[in-house]
């Protein structure tokens, strides 16, 4: 296709989900699986107009989805705007770090044990799997404020934070392998990949999105100066954390999202003897949010929301793009080599065994312990990961069985996970309020039975 045509082509395409964006939403469907049928449909098992062959285009297929995730996990750092030392946070971590270590372990001894992989190939197809992605499913996403529903907040704190936590294990995997140095008694995995990696992430980032979010609001309340320019500041953020953590050794990907959360915490630096501003006139709107931009009352709270909206458009682009590729990609699979239970145990048994690990102790209703043991959608970051392991030496028929595992397991989540979202959320609406109205004595977990 010349570029005219490709033109075109996208121009219809973009225009055509406005049109019918409407309709869509009446639909008991996700967009996910519209834009995976799609991009099938546009792939070798169709027009053949996009041909994205895993193997041979890892590095640039790697690259896309490393920029989508960044820009997803930037995204739920700026929504989650529960205090960091709220108990609440608790649930998050717990499910992106234990948990998700016990479903790595899980994923390697079905590996080992059921699709005959060696030990570091079932390691990395654990590190590979273990990740979730909320952001594929809109109707289970994080509400914005600092109270929100504790089931959408635990997945997509779950979902961002172990999108970073997973890279240890796929090292590991690729250790085992002979593709990455462990370090003699593996102490460079424990000391540089997995702490390090992980505290240096959250710390870079945390201070990075502090300090830039404070110099900015300081220079527009002070000097109204560095005004505007969101776009500039969102992707210069997302950049400067990435880059800063990588050259550091750390995660990019937690630094990232702990930028983002670091943003949204910006305090705001009222001037002595100033007073807030009331709401914006009626007849210009624009004038009081540029009053507000620079007005030592109200500017962090307009810095952190025009840079949400200019990245939520970002991420309304990304989701559709990679989600296409991972669609056209469908066909370079080979269902032969897939064992057709895995999937089904990973989503019904796995999964919730590594909820139910962690949640014995905790007072979690029975409803929320279903809601998250379910909701643990594979997509962008497997993709990712997917795709490093191929750039960095996995080949033959290994790379055919992880392709195929990946790739199947991830559409198998965006059709099943967004034809359940709805039902399963309206369900989940009726139990919180009959849980609000009446709640039960003794509300200690106990798991469904």
């Amino acid at each position: 296709m010349s570029a005219a045509h490709w033109s075109l082509f996208i121009g219809v395409l973009l225009v055509t989900m406005v049109l019918a964006g409407t309709l869509l939403e009446r639909l008991p469907l996700s967009s996910a699986m519209i834009y995976l049928g799609l991009g099938y449909g546009l792939g070798p098992g169709g027009l053949g107009l996009i041909q994205p062959d895993p193997v041979l285009r890892a590095g640039t297929l790697e690259l896309m989805a490393e920029l989508a995730l960044l820009i997803s996990l930037f995204a739920v750092g700026l929504k989650l705007g529960v205090p960091m030392r709220d108990r609440r946070w608790l649930l998050p971590l717990g499910l992106a770090f234990p948990s998700m270590a016990i479903t790595v372990g899980l994923i390697a001894a079905v590996g080992v044990w059921g699709l005959n992989l060696p030990l570091g190939a079932a390691v990395l197809l654990g590190g590979i799997l273990a990740p979730t992605d909320p952001v594929l499913a809109s109707g289970v996403q994080a509400e914005p404020g600092t109270r929100p529903d504790r089931v959408r907040f635990s997945l997509a704190g779950e979902g961002a934070l172990n999108d970073g936590s997973a890279f240890p294990f796929v090292l590991l995997g690729l250790g085992l392998m002979g593709l990455h140095d462990l370090g003699e008694g593996g102490w460079h995995w424990w000391v540089m990949d997995l702490l390090w990696a992980t505290a240096g992430g959250l710390v870079i980032g945390a201070i990075l999105g502090k300090l830039i979010g404070r110099l900015v609001v300081y220079l527009r309340t002070r000097h109204h100066s560095a005004m505007g320019l969101h776009e500039f500041l969102c992707l210069g953020l997302i950049a400067v954390s990435y880059g800063t953590a990588q050259l550091c050794q750390a995660s990019g990907f937690l630094a990232v999202f702990a930028a983002g959360l670091a943003l949204h915490r910006v305090r705001e630096q009222p001037l002595v003897g100033s007073v807030p501003l009331g709401r914006a006139p009626r007849g210009d709107p624009s004038r009081g949010e540029d009053e507000r931009a620079s007005h030592s009352h109200h500017a962090s709270a307009a810095m952190t929301r025009a840079v949400e909206g200019f990245n939520e458009q970002l991420e309304k682009l990304a989701e559709p793009a990679i989600v296409l590729i991972i669609g056209a990609m469908l066909p370079y699979t080979m269902p032969s080599l897939l064992k057709w239970w895995f999937i089904p145990l990973l989503f019904v048994v796995l999964r919730p065994l590594a909820v139910l690990a962690l949640t014995p102790g905790r007072k979690l209703p029975r409803h929320h312990w279903v809601m998250i043991g379910w909701f643990g959608i594979r997509g962008i970051g497997s993709v990712f990961y997917l795709m490093y392991a191929l750039h960095h030496g996995v080949e033959g028929a290994l790379a055919n069985e992880l392709i195929t595992l990946t790739l199947l397991t991830v559409a198998a989540s965006i059709l099943v996970h967004g034809i359940s979202v709805q039902p399963l959320m309206r369900w989940y609406s009726r139990r919180q309020a009959v849980a609000t109205a009446s709640p039960a004595p003794g509300a200690d977990f106990k798991p469904p039975r």
